[in-house]
């Protein structure tokens, strides 16, 4: 896949030396998503796999808020209307978005401010690495509109990140987390207090893009596959991986700029 080339009509796609940035753009409904526009994600985040000129990709929303789940016109009244068969079709759909943006090469980083709710929440709990301002608002709040909070993996996932019992107050009660409690538990990299948090998740893209990007996208498929590993298989598995990224052009790169006394520049081979 050619990054310039690719023109979604449901999201604008932006790239540019290596960083590619996805923007939900409906600011006038606060960024939800619908049937086509969940799947246009997930087919665009696959095809990532084919696109090594990506080396970083911020995910944001447009208009002062990131994203307020899943359209309640287009989605939600749709969805009272469906048979059991086309209700799955639906949720593995959405669990397929998740799957596509943790397995992608490219670590994703998301830019956040203002309301994250639901299937916002999940998008930005799905990012490798989570930037947001003090305004911004998250709520997994599918238990307020009759759903359990086990929505795109986020009993898997969220715990993971915050702990147990954060992860099960805010999948029950399905309350707002303030920006101030996401990053005390660990949801949020940072608060940017001082600038446009795009411009900071911009900055972050461009310190990975700028790194071993072939090494890095080893990181993130262990981190993912070494969820379900005991920990003598986890140290086998990256002793494996370690010495897969040992063979590559950009170690040699890093050690001869060591010895040149020199900033390496990584090229991902």
């Amino acid at each position: 896949m050619d990054p310039n080339s690719f023109k979604p009509a449901h999201f604008r796609w932006d790239f540019a030396d290596g960083v590619g940035v996805v923007t939900l753009d409906r600011p006038e409904k606060k960024n939800p998503l619908t049937f086509e526009s969940y799947a246009e994600l997930r087919d665009f985040f696959r095809a990532l796999d084919q696109a090594p000129e990506v080396k970083a990709v911020v995910l944001t929303g447009a208009g002062g808020n990131f994203c307020s789940g899943g359209d309640v016109h287009e989605i939600i009244g749709p969805l009272t209307e469906k048979d059991m068969p086309g209700l799955l079709e639906f949720t593995r759909m959405t669990g397929d978005l998740v799957k596509a943006i943790r397995h992608c090469p490219p670590p994703v980083i998301a830019a956040v401010e203002g309301v994250c709710a639901g299937a916002g929440a999940i998008l930005a709990m799905s990012a490798d690495l989570r930037l947001a301002t003090p305004d911004a608002k998250t709520a997994f709040l599918f238990n307020r509109v009759g759903l359990a909070g086990c929505d795109m993996g986020a009993c898997a996932i969220l715990p993971r990140i915050i702990g147990q019992g954060r992860a099960s107050e805010l999948l029950f009660f399905g309350r707002s987390m303030s920006a101030e409690e996401g990053e005390r538990w660990g949801f949020w990299n940072q608060l940017v207090e001082d600038g446009p948090v795009l411009d900071a998740a911009k900055a972050w893209a461009a310190r990975i893009a700028a790194g071993p990007n072939f090494a890095n996208a080893m990181t993130k498929a262990q981190l993912n596959a070494e969820w379900d590993m005991g920990l003598d298989q986890a140290i086998e598995a990256e002793a494996q991986a370690q010495a897969i990224c040992m063979q590559t052009e950009d170690f040699r790169r890093a050690y001869r700029a060591f010895v040149a006394k020199e900033k390496p520049v990584f090229e991902g081979n």
